[in-house]
C-alpha cells in the first residue's frame, strides 16, 4: 500500500511540475487601469475563483495617462499621455508578475483621445479630440514606437480610430462632425488614403459619435454616441469597407432627465451581449445581440462606479471591470451568463481619475 501511495504521490508531483513548466499553474490575469490625474497605472490581478481584484503595483507615467492598448502578442502595453509633451510610452509586460517596465517613449502629434494598433503591430493609430486629426506612427521590431508617419486633418473632435480585422480598412469618429471617416490602409507603407465612400454621416445631428467596435464575424459595427446616448448598429461590408445603418438604440436609463454623457462600448467574447456606459447616471446598459441580424434589445441597466468612463470584459465573459472617473475606484462585476446582466460591483481603489481598462491573460 505504501508503494502504491508513493507512486501516486510521485505522479501528482510530476503532473504539477508539467503544469508549471507549461505555464498552466502559473497562469494569471492582469488588469491595467490608467489614472489621468495621479498620472500612473494601477496594476491589479483578477482572481476569478475569489471574484476579486487584488492590487499589485502602481506604475508612474509622468503625464496624464489615458488611452492604452496591448499588443497582440501581449508583450507590450502602450499608454498615451494627454499632457505636454504629448507622447506614447511603451512598457514591457511581465506575464508572471503583471509588472510593467518602461522601454521608451515617442512623440505624438497632439493630445490623443484614442490609440490602437494595426493587425501586424507595426503601426500605431491615434485620434486627437482637441487637435481634429488622426495620425499613424511606426513601431519597430523591438516594440518601440517611432516617428509620426502620417497626419490627416479631420472634422472636429476626432475621438476613436480602429482598423477592421483584415487590416485593410480603418475608421475614425468625429464627435463634432457627426460622422465616421473611412480609410484604406496600406500595411506596407503605413499610409491611409480615403476610401471610396469616405464619410458615413450619423443622424440625428449633434449626437456625438464616440467609440465603436465590430463583432467577431465582421458583419456588424456598433457605435456609441456621447451626447445623446444613442447606440447605432451598422451592417458592415468587409470587402468594401462600407457601412449601412440598421438600427438605433440607447444607453439612457428609462426616466433619466439629466445631461447625457455616454462613454464606452464593449462586446462579450461570445458575441451574445453588448455593453455601454453612461457617465451622468453612473450606469452600464446591457444589450442582447440578435445572432441573425446583429440588432440590439435592451436587457437592463446596472449601477456601477461614479462616472464610468472606460470598462473592459475579461476573456471568459464572466467579469466586467468598470473605471469611475469621480470615484477614483474600479468595480468588478460578475456577469450572469443567462441574462448577460452584470451583478453588483465590488469596488477597489485605483488612482485619481481612472479612465481606461485593459485586461490581459497569461
Amino acid at each position: 500500500m505504501f508503494a502504491a501511495f508513493l507512486r501516486t504521490s510521485l505522479l501528482l508531483l510530476a503532473g504539477a511540475g508539467m503544469m508549471a513548466a507549461s505555464g498552466v499553474a502559473a497562469s494569471a490575469t492582469w488588469v491595467y487601469v490608467s489614472n489621468a490625474d495621479s498620472q500612473d497605472i494601477s496594476v491589479m490581478q483578477l482572481d476569478r475563483a475569489a471574484g476579486q481584484l487584488k492590487p499589485v503595483a502602481t506604475v508612474p507615467v509622468g503625464g496624464v495617462a489615458m488611452p492604452m492598448v496591448v499588443s497582440r502578442d501581449k508583450k507590450f502595453l502602450y499608454v498615451a499621455s494627454r499632457s505636454q509633451p504629448f507622447r506614447v510610452l511603451t512598457f514591457a509586460i511581465d506575464g508572471a508578475t503583471g509588472g510593467l517596465k518602461k522601454l521608451g517613449e515617442a512623440a505624438l502629434a497632439d493630445s490623443m483621445a484614442n490609440i490602437d494598433l494595426d493587425a501586424s503591430g507595426k503601426w500605431l493609430f491615434a485620434a486627437s479630440y482637441g487637435g481634429n486629426k488622426i495620425t499613424v506612427n511606426s513601431i519597430g521590431n523591438d516594440g518601440l514606437v517611432g516617428a509620426v508617419q502620417q497626419l490627416i486633418r479631420t472634422a472636429p473632435n476626432a475621438h476613436a480610430i480602429h482598423a477592421d480585422a483584415s487590416g485593410r480598412y480603418v475608421f475614425a469618429t468625429s464627435l463634432g462632425g457627426d460622422n465616421l471617416s473611412s480609410w484604406k490602409f496600406d500595411p506596407a507603407t503605413g499610409m491611409l488614403s480615403a476610401n471610396d465612400t469616405a464619410l458615413v454621416n450619423v443622424a440625428p445631428a449633434k449626437t456625438g459619435p464616440r467609440h465603436f467596435l465590430w463583432d467577431k464575424a465582421q458583419k456588424h459595427l456598433y457605435l456609441i454616441n456621447e451626447l445623446d446616448g444613442g447606440v447605432d448598429v451598422f451592417a458592415y461590408d468587409a470587402a468594401k469597407g462600407t457601412l449601412r445603418h440598421l438600427q438605433r438604440s440607447s444607453v439612457v436609463p428609462p426616466g433619466f432627465a439629466g445631461k447625457v454623457w455616454a462613454a464606452d462600448l464593449q462586446i462579450a467574447p461570445d458575441g451574445k451581449f453588448l455593453y455601454g456606459s453612461e457617465r451622468t447616471s453612473s450606469t452600464l446598459t446591457t444589450f442582447k445581440i440578435d445572432a441573425a441580424t446583429g440588432q440590439l434589445q435592451v436587457v437592463g441597466q446596472t449601477p456601477t462606479e461614479k462616472t464610468p468612463r472606460g470598462f473592459a470584459i475579461d476573456s471568459t465573459g464572466r467579469f466586467l471591470v468598470a473605471a469611475g472617473q469621480d470615484s477614483h475606484s474600479v468595480s468588478l462585476h460578475l456577469i450572469d451568463s443567462a441574462t448577460g446582466l452584470p451583478g453588483p460591483g465590488k469596488s477597489q481603489a485605483a488612482g485619481k481619475n481612472p479612465n481606461w481598462v485593459e485586461i490581459v491573460d497569461f
